[in-house]
């Protein structure tokens, strides 16, 4: 057991004074050392005297301490690298969004003055052979002039736009007890569920042709009674949330190749056709309208 050094300060020698002052820093280090070691943020070895003879490696749980420290600054770096990642990636994607809704608006709010071209049409729609035909109602493609045929053959097929809230989607016409849908397209298929528009003319209201067909003797004879229309009469075309009125200014029988009926105009008007006449089919009655002035 050691005996206490009663001595006072003035009885030592210098060596042992400068042992004491030794003694008295090396506790205040592991004092130190302890407190980030409890911690977990001890960074480096603590060499516990100034002698070099006297230093010994940091012992392994102040290693591994300073191993945890850096795992865990590199897992807050990598953490924040993320964070800033996500940011840009988020303002990436807002910054597409809005240019994508800004084409949207812009499409919107184009002029509609010029509607999208007709695709050329060679024949006027809703040919067919009447139902008392031998062979029944048909398409008839013996009406198609020889040397349209292969024009006719060679086009390509329509593709049906998805409805949109201008497009047509209903007619009434008083005057002949005409309530029918109005579809996008005018092909066979289409005929068979109710009036058909003409791909690519005019909307509703719209500056341009509004090009419908349907059939007289078969589907529910829907444009039986065109030749009855008279001018001043009134034909009513709804969309989605809208209706709109024409006014019918006239009507001409004309060859089922009498495609320029069908062509675009600066003003907003509306063209109905149909098969002629009733149970023969051989050509088209075909009855113009313009948009009532709404003033």
């Amino acid at each position: 057991m050691m005996m206490k050094d009663r001595r006072s300060v003035d009885d030592l020698s210098i060596n042992e004074l400068e042992r004491i002052l030794k003694i008295k820093k090396q506790r205040a280090r592991e004092e130190r050392l302890r407190g980030f070691r409890d911690t977990g943020r001890a960074l480096r070895a603590q060499v516990t005297t100034d002698d070099p003879a006297d230093w010994s490696p940091p012992p392994r749980e102040l290693r591994l301490g300073r191993l945890t420290s850096r795992a865990l600054w590199f897992l807050e770096v990598a953490a924040v690298a993320g964070l800033v990642y996500l940011a840009y990636d988020f303002w990436q994607a807002r910054e597409k969004i809005n240019e994508e809704v800004q084409e949207v608006i812009s499409a919107e709010r184009a002029p509609t003055a010029a509607p999208t071209p007709m695709i050329t049409a060679l024949m006027l729609p809703s040919g067919h052979t009447p139902p008392t035909d031998p062979g029944g109602a048909r398409p008839n493609d013996a009406e198609i002039p020889e040397n349209l045929r292969p024009l006719v053959q060679a086009l390509p097929a329509v593709v049906i736009p998805t409805l949109g809230p201008r497009q047509a989607t209903r007619i009434v016409i008083p005057a002949i007890n005409i309530d029918a849908p109005v579809v996008q397209g005018d092909g066979w298929e289409q005929l068979r569920r109710g009036v058909g528009q003409h791909i690519g003319t005019a909307s509703p209201g719209q500056n341009g042709n509004l090009v419908v067909s349907a059939h007289n003797d078969i589907f529910g004879e829907i444009f039986r009674d065109l030749d009855r229309l008279a001018p001043g009469d009134i034909i009513t075309i709804h969309t989605m949330g809208e209706r709109f009125n024409y006014v019918i200014t006239g009507s001409d029988v004309v060859e089922p190749t009498a495609v320029e009926v069908m062509q675009r105009t600066s003003a907003p008007t509306a063209t109905l056709i149909s098969c002629y006449p009733y149970l023969v089919d051989t050509k088209r009655i075909v009855v113009f309208a313009e948009l009532e002035d709404s003033a």
